[in-house]
């Protein structure tokens, strides 16, 4: 075997753990510890068991939402008095503002210099002085009882410092390729993050809907890409457990479109990589055993080399051919391959008309997000130093 051969078989196997592989021996090891760890049963809580929470809602120029975004607040169900709404809208110029000054009992924190949401949720903090927080954005709906289930998770189990609500994609019969495939791969992330969390921390949380203890709030600096993967990870990195919880959901629509769409993977792939490098430390598997592990393999790979990897095995996978026309194993991934490249060029022109075929989705998404990590290296360069962005238009 040549070196262009053992070159491929090293990213074609770094390629199927990510994606495949670690997945499965996630499953695995949940259910070992399933035999030997038995869950305990959750005793029913009263009103006088949950805590004061603050929900926070980080808003930018979301006049068209108010309405929607406050029906949806007032529904939730949580303890009389307990619950308080605080809104950020630091460089809103639209007429958010003026829309909010029509409720009471809530709270809005506004400066005109727009300095993007980390530092807006760096200065929220200090006017907060209830013991759990709720992060939650102005575009995603929130299940009634989702702050309710959101507080047991804390009561219930000490060591969890940070609970991360599950994230859900309206879709419907005219979905398009940007919320079919977004949709598809949420439903693969959750379940992924619901076995993180089993077996010993979820990897991280999402800004549509997370909740952490005010105590183990740490500002972040203020050009952060990814505060909810950040803040989640530094309250983990201290020893606490992020707590998956899937009956807490957040549920907003997809992008407009996948040029909307790629806005904003592009920005996470760069956020992904900003967090690799400032979270280096958990990179230490000797300190962090378990969660280092589960970090690496769920976030990191993807972020870093795997991406570069997947689009290098095609290359290869010619030269490998050319070179040993008889092989039967390379010749079979490489037939394998060019399906799956043909495939997802096909969804993209299907996307294009606006036809919907959610298989050729799969294909067309996956390389999509792949090329937009890719993609998130010149992002980080060129906005290094600033924490705001452009929001994606959704449909």
């Amino acid at each position: 075997m040549n070196w262009i051969e053992i070159t491929f078989i090293v990213c074609l196997c770094i390629v199927f753990y990510t994606y495949i592989g670690y997945g499965v021996i996630l499953w695995l090891l949940v259910k070992v510890k399933r035999i030997f760890v038995k869950r305990p049963q959750s005793q029913p809580l009263s009103d006088d068991d949950f805590p004061e929470a603050t929900l926070l809602i980080a808003a930018y120029n979301e006049e068209l939402i108010i309405s929607e975004k406050m029906a949806n607040t007032t529904m939730l169900d949580y303890p009389k008095g307990k619950l308080k709404v605080v809104w950020v809208t630091d460089g809103s110029n639209d007429g958010t503002n003026a829309l909010l000054k029509e409720y009471e009992n809530i709270t809005v924190l506004f400066k005109p210099e727009r300095k993007g949401k980390t530092a807006a949720l760096n200065r929220s903090i200090p006017f907060i002085d209830t013991p759990i927080v709720v992060f939650t954005d102005a575009n995603t709906m929130l299940n009634r009882n989702a702050i309710k289930n959101i507080a047991a998770c804390f009561i219930r189990n000490p060591r969890v410092g940070c609970v991360a609500g599950e994230k859900r994609i309206a879709t419907s019969l005219r979905s398009n390729a940007s919320t079919g495939g977004e949709g598809m791969y949420w439903k693969y992330e959750s379940a992924l993050k619901r076995l993180d969390s089993e077996l010993c921390t979820a990897v991280g949380a999402a800004g549509e809907l997370f909740a952490i203890k005010r105590e183990l709030f740490e500002e972040m600096e203020n050009d952060t890409l990814l505060d909810d993967f950040m803040m989640s990870m530094r309250i983990a990195a201290k020893g606490y457990k992020i707590e998956y919880c899937a009956d807490a959901y957040a549920e907003e629509n997809g992008s407009a479109d996948m040029q909307e769409e790629e806005k904003r993977k592009v920005r996470i792939a760069a956020g992904g990589l900003q967090s690799v490098w400032r979270l280096r430390g958990l990179l230490n598997i000797f300190k962090y055993g378990t969660m280092s592990f589960q970090y690496i393999s769920h976030r990191v790979l993807r972020w870093t080399i795997t991406p570069l990897l997947l689009f290098l095995m095609l290359p290869l996978n010619i030269a490998i051919t050319i070179l040993n026309p008889t092989s039967i194993f390379f010749t079979t991934t490489l037939i394998f391959q060019a399906l799956f490249y043909l495939c997802g060029l096909w969804g993209h022109a299907l996307s294009k008309k606006a036809i919907k075929n959610k298989y050729l989705y799969i294909p067309y998404y996956f390389l999509f997000m792949n090329v937009n990590v890719i993609k998130g290296f010149s992002y980080l360069y060129r906005r290094r130093g600033t924490g705001a962005w452009e929001k994606s238009k959704r449909a």
